[in-house]
Parts: C-alpha cells; structure tokens; sequence
C-alpha cells in the first residue's frame, strides 16, 4: 500500500473500504506489519495482536461484503494504551511487576469498539502504572522511554507515550489513551497528532488500570478532530460496571453547534508571548489569530487562584496509594524503574484523611469557580504545552533547555490560563488539543477546554480550524 494510506483519517479508509479499494484484511496486515516492524523504534508497542486482528478483519470483510455497515471505525486498525485489559493477554500496565498479569475479561471501550467492527491490532506502550504520582525519567517504563517520531533523542510525552508515538508514525489508524493529569494532551501536543480528553464519567473506564478513581479518564488519539468524534461517540455511554460513570451518550454532531459569532472565547495574552517558549511563540500566535478568526468574541480571562498541583498532587496520591496498597507492601514496588517512583508511591501511604478530605473541599471550590469562569465565555484556549517536547535523557522535574522557565527572565506578572490542565482535570472539563505549527521541527499545538459535555463545541472549533490549516497532515520522515 501507499503510505498515504497510513496517514489517512477515519472517514478517508471508512470509504476506501466500503468502495472495496482494498479489503480490511489487506489493511490490517499492512498496519500490523507496520507496527511491529517501526514500533520498537519508539518504545511503542507492549504487544502485538496479529492473530487476533486478522481474525476480527475476516469477520469485517464478510460484513462489508453483504454491506452491513455498522460504524464508520469498521475494519480500521486501531491499538489501545496497555492500561486497557484485553481478556487472555498481557495487560502489563507499563510495570514490570506486572509484566505477566493476564485479565479475563475486555475493558468496555474495547468490547464497544469490537462490536462496531473495529480492528485491535496491538497494545501501545505506556509510563509506568500511567505516571502516579510522579516520576523523573521519561525511561519510566518496562518498555523504555517513549520515543518521539519527528526526533527520536526527544520525549514522545507521557504517560500515553505509546499512543502518541504510534499515530504520530502512522502505526494505527488512531488509538486510545488516557488522562489523569496530561496524559492525552502531553504526547498529542509534542508528537503533532490530535487528541480529546472527554468530560470525566463520560467514557467508560470497566477494565482500565486505575491510577485515580475520581480523576482518571480515557479518550481518542488521531489525525483530526473528526476522527476524535467518531471514536468518542464509539466508546462513550454509561456503564453500571465504573462507578463514576456520568449516565450520558454522546453523538458526534458538530453541525449543530450554535454560531462562532454567537459565542465567547476566553484567552490571556501572557499566555502566548511570556510564559510560552520564545521559539513556540509564532506558531502558537498565529494559531490563536486563526481561532479568533472564525469568528468569535473574545475576552481576557486569568486563571482561578487556586494551588492546582498540591490539590491534584494529594488527590492522587491519596487514591493511588489505596490501589497500589499491596504493591508497595509486598516490595514489589521497587521492581519498577523510576527510583522518584518508588518513592513517590511509599510516600502515599503517609497520606493523611484529613488532607485528602481538605484536597477534595478545595476541589469542590475549584469547581465552583470554573463554573463562574464560563459564566462569561464558552470556551477557554491556551498553549497546550508551552514549549516542544524536551530530551530523552532530561530530567522532567527541571525546566527544559531553551524554555521560558530555564531562561533566567523575571516571573510574568500574570499567571493567565498557566495550570490549566491539572485544573481542567479537577473540575473533570473537556479538552481537545490541536496540532497548530512547528517550533525547532518539532510540533507544538493548543488545547481547547470548554464546560462540561461541550465535546461537540470543542470538536465543531477543532474540525473547522483543521479546514483551514494542514498541520495535522503532517507526519514526520518514518522509513
């Protein structure tokens, strides 16, 4: 097949196989050949599925063939992070104390995609245990670091580091990931894919690995806006088997948005010249005028005051610490690779009730205060990272060469929308990221945050914006 092919998005291959251009099997063995092939280039693959993959394609070519269409995902390769159980395979979570860790039964998403006729074709290489609480090396992973595509001596982002390096390289048609505190945005941002963090409880999350029960959150990884739709409407809907479950469905439908005129978007100019990355800056300004150029009203808006990253640091820990209980108490904790790991996860156990209690009341207010935040606005846009991905072999707990923040210039004044992921993750708030631009040849993006359920606002601004730009057409050099 012609690369092209593994660059194209959902609605492109959808026809292409109701046309009969080529047949799912066809595809499938081309992305699974693929796969296993490039993927171990960037540490992205925990585990391929060819088996199984050529079995559900055959199913789908029957389907097609008497044209039972079900989905336009139908005989598209897709790979899920390895937090997602995949019944009578390793579900190794990215931790070696796992590595031989077998579920019986599929996570929810993955059983609502396979009915669709969607085609799994591997498990995608993740951050150790999704990150929690906190690590130092991007090496944190039974895999090895997640490797970028458009440079391999950078970062491909946490912790959905295998799902952000296999779409970036044209490995799977798209893929799933998941968010706790930026893990969807981070590898999205820094390998110039596009990927949506749906409102928390409206996906769910019966199967995943859990890192936080009250913050986790799974969500698509793909070419386009459109393609972060269909999938999103695929694996939504309420589930009596996660407890966090909001209730809701959710049907792609961006058309019937209200008008951009109509609606508000709120920004802070710090946001885009002191605090983002002196390189990033023409990128992510010109971004910002072409948003604003479809029509909207703006207004300056600034960030709640509130200690984000305390809040969700205890939040997390203090979940964390419950799950991973028998981890840390059997020793096993310190099989895993990332010595701030470890310790971060012993600490949890020295987690106070009353500060995770006191945590989770500042949440409460946080929430409150987003809600007055959208009073006046509609949706929020800001940098997705402030900057391209950093080295390999660099700490994370350090400001990375070049940035605004290892610069050595005074604090800006203003914080503007600076926190905004560990914020948005709090009040559960949806988020799309945007491939908008190159820094240095590396990608760097924004993200639009809007209320809670506004998926199809979000998803309505992403698909028009990516009518009039081509950023997320392009892919890096992969041989």
């Amino acid at each position: 097949m012609d690369d092209s092919v593994f660059y194209a998005s959902i609605s492109d291959l959808s026809a292409r196989l109701r046309k009969r251009e080529f047949s799912s099997q066809e595809l499938t063995k081309a992305f699974c050949d693929r796969l296993e092939k490039l993927g171990p280039r960037y540490n992205a693959l925990a585990l391929p599925l060819r088996e199984h993959a050529i079995r559900k394609a055959k199913d789908v070519d029957r389907d097609l063939k008497k044209e039972r269409f079900r989905s336009p995902l139908q005989g598209i390769p897709y790979g899920a992070k390895d937090l997602l159980s995949f019944a009578g395979q390793p579900t190794a979570w990215g931790a070696a104390p796992f590595a031989r860790q077998v579920l019986n039964e599929d996570a929810t998403v993955i059983k609502k995609l396979d009915k669709l006729g969607a085609v799994l074709i591997g498990k995608l290489a993740m951050v150790e245990l999704a990150g929690g609480p906190a690590y130092r090396f991007a090496a944190a992973s039974a895999t090895g670091p997640g490797l970028n595509p458009w440079d391999r001596t950078r970062w491909s982002g946490g912790s959905s580091s295998g799902s952000g390096s296999a779409v970036a390289a044209g490995l799977v048609g798209y893929a799933l990931g998941s968010e706790t505190s930026g893990s969807i945005l981070t590898p999205s941002a820094f390998c110039g894919i596009t990927g949506l963090r749906p409102t928390y409880g409206l996906v769910s999350r019966a199967g995943a690995m859990a890192l936080s029960w009250t913050l986790d959150k799974i969500g698509p990884m793909a070419r386009t806006a459109e393609d972060c739709g269909l999938i999103l409407q695929a694996i939504a809907g309420k589930d009596g088997d996660d407890p966090g479950s909001a209730g809701k469905g959710y049907y792609y439908a961006p058309q019937y948005v209200r008008p951009f005129s109509e609606m508000t978007l709120g920004f802070h100019p710090s946001d885009w010249d002191t605090h983002a990355d002196a390189a990033a800056r023409p990128a992510l300004q010109a971004a910002l005028a072409a948003i604003r150029g479809l029509g909207f009203q703006v207004k300056e808006v600034e960030i709640p005051d509130f200690p984000y990253g305390p809040v969700i640091s205890t939040i997390l820990g203090g979940e964390a610490g419950s799950i991973f209980e028998d981890l840390i108490a059997s020793g096993n904790v310190d099989k895993l690779a990332d010595a701030k790991q470890i310790a971060g996860l012993k600490a949890t156990q020295d987690i106070l009730a009353r500060d995770y209690l006191k945590a989770m009341r500042i949440r409460t207010l946080i929430r409150r205060a987003f809600q007055d935040l959208f009073y006046p606005v509609d949706i929020l846009i800001s940098p997705a990272r402030n900057g391209i991905a950093g080295k390999v072999a660099d700490p994370l707990d350090r400001p990375a060469p070049g940035s605004a923040a290892a610069s050595g210039a005074p604090a800006p004044k203003s914080r503007g929308l600076q926190g905004l992921i560990p914020a948005a993750n709090l009040a559960g708030l949806p988020a799309l990221c945007l491939p908008c631009g190159f820094a240095d040849k590396m990608p760097v993006a924004i993200q639009l945050v809007g209320r809670a359920f506004s998926e199809n606002l979000l998803l309505a601004v992403g698909r028009q914006y990516q009518t009039q730009t081509d950023f997320h057409k392009q892919h890096p050099p992969v041989g």
